[in-house]
C-alpha cells in the first residue's frame, strides 16, 4: 500500500488506480475544488502526505499547479500524454495498470528553491526547443524524468524544480537516442 494519498480528479481514476496499486485517493471533482475535497486534501497532506496524479491535459496541469503552491510539499506523478489517451479521451482513467505504476515509481517533490542546472539553450541544444520534433522528444525525455509533457518554458521549469540532474537528463537522453 502506498503510504501517501492520491489526488486525482474523478471516480474512474480512482478504478483505474485500483487496477494498479493498493492506495487511498481523493476525488477533486474536476477544478471545482470544493470546501470538503481540499480539507479532506489538507487532512491527507497534513497526515500521509499527498502525490498529485492529475490527468495530463490543461485541465489537470491547472488543478496541479493551484494544489502545488496551496501544498508547496506535496508529491507528483506524471502519466504520459500518450499512456492515458484512449477512445478520443484524456486522463488517468484511460492509463493502464503498468502505467500507473511507473508513473508512480518516478514520484518528484516540486523544490521551491530550484537550482539553475538547465537553461533554454540546454534544450535548444538537445533538440527539446526550437525545432520541428521538439515536442514528441519532451514527451519522450519527461516520461522517462517522470516528470511529464510539457511546452518548452514549462519543460525547463520542471527540471529545475522538480530536482532533476544532469546525469537522469543525459541517461533519458542517450536513451532516447538508442
Amino acid at each position: 500500500m502506498i503510504k501517501e494519498v492520491l489526488v486525482v480528479e474523478g471516480k474512474m481514476d480512482v478504478v483505474a488506480i485500483d487496477k494498479a496499486v493498493e492506495a487511498d485517493c481523493i476525488i477533486t471533482e474536476g477544478f471545482s475544488l470544493k470546501p470538503k475535497a481540499l480539507a479532506a486534501i489538507e487532512a491527507a497532506y497534513k497526515k500521509r502526505g499527498i502525490i498529485i496524479l492529475t490527468d495530463p491535459d490543461s485541465a489537470g496541469e491547472r488543478i496541479r499547479r493551484f494544489l502545488s503552491k496551496r501544498f508547496p510539499e506535496a508529491k507528483h506523478a506524471f502519466v504520459p500524454k500518450e499512456d492515458a489517451t484512449a477512445n478520443d479521451d484524456i486522463g488517468i482513467e484511460q492509463a493502464s495498470p503498468e502505467a500507473i505504476r511507473s508513473a508512480l515509481e518516478k514520484v518528484r517533490t516540486l523544490d521551491w528553491q530550484p537550482q539553475a542546472i538547465f537553461s533554454g539553450s540546454d534544450l535548444l541544444k538537445c533538440g527539446l526547443s526550437g525545432g520541428a520534433s521538439a515536442s514528441a522528444k519532451r514527451a519522450r525525455i519527461g516520461a522517462k524524468l517522470g516528470i511529464g509533457y510539457a511546452n518548452a518554458k514549462t519543460f525547463l521549469l520542471r527540471l529545475n524544480h522538480y530536482g532533476v540532474t544532469k546525469e537522469e537528463f543525459d541517461k533519458a537522453l542517450a536513451e532516447d537516442a538508442e
